[in-house]
């Protein structure tokens, strides 16, 4: 086992590369024509600025507003709104928080729930097709590793990052 000293000197020459990559994936997930053709082969017309919302509430909901706007990295008063177009579209309900009523939650609605699915069978679809030479092996890895990295990711105190 190498020491601490050469371990740490190891990943400080890896880090250029690994924050590139994590650039990368970052800046190809938010290119807004992503967004776009995702939502038309899903068969959606939502406003692509809702999409994310939309998913994310699906996946965490019940969450708060002030929760999601920061995992949107928009200002909550924006989310609030977005939020509000999409419980008027009929994709997600609002409602106080049971464990404090000042927070406002938003929740999955049966529509929206029909509409992420379809998302997910767009996905799908696209991810099969980038993934199609990857071996078995490599692609338990992807998963394995991505895990770690989101888990240490979401353990790292927010005074540390």
């Amino acid at each position: 086992m190498p020491t601490k000293t050469v371990h740490d000197a190891y990943i400080r020459t890896k880090l250029p590369a690994l924050h590139r990559a994590l650039i990368e994936i970052v800046g190809v997930m938010n290119r807004p024509e992503r967004n776009e053709a995702m939502l038309k082969a899903a068969g959606l017309t939502l406003e692509r600025a809702l999409f994310p919302l939309l998913v994310l509430v699906e996946r965490l909901g019940p969450i708060g507003v002030v929760d999601l706007a920061g995992r949107v990295g928009r200002d909550h008063t924006t989310v609030s709104r977005q939020i509000a177009r999409l419980a008027e579209l009929g994709l997600v309900t609002r409602h106080g928080s049971t464990a404090d009523r000042r927070v406002r939650e938003a929740t999955i609605t049966p529509q929206g729930k029909e509409a992420t699915d379809a998302v997910d069978r767009a996905r799908e679809t696209m991810a099969i097709a980038l993934f199609q030479d990857w071996s078995e092996t490599d692609f338990d890895q992807l998963i394995r590793l991505i895990g770690m990295l989101a888990e240490g990711m979401a353990n790292i105190p927010t005074e540390s990052a």
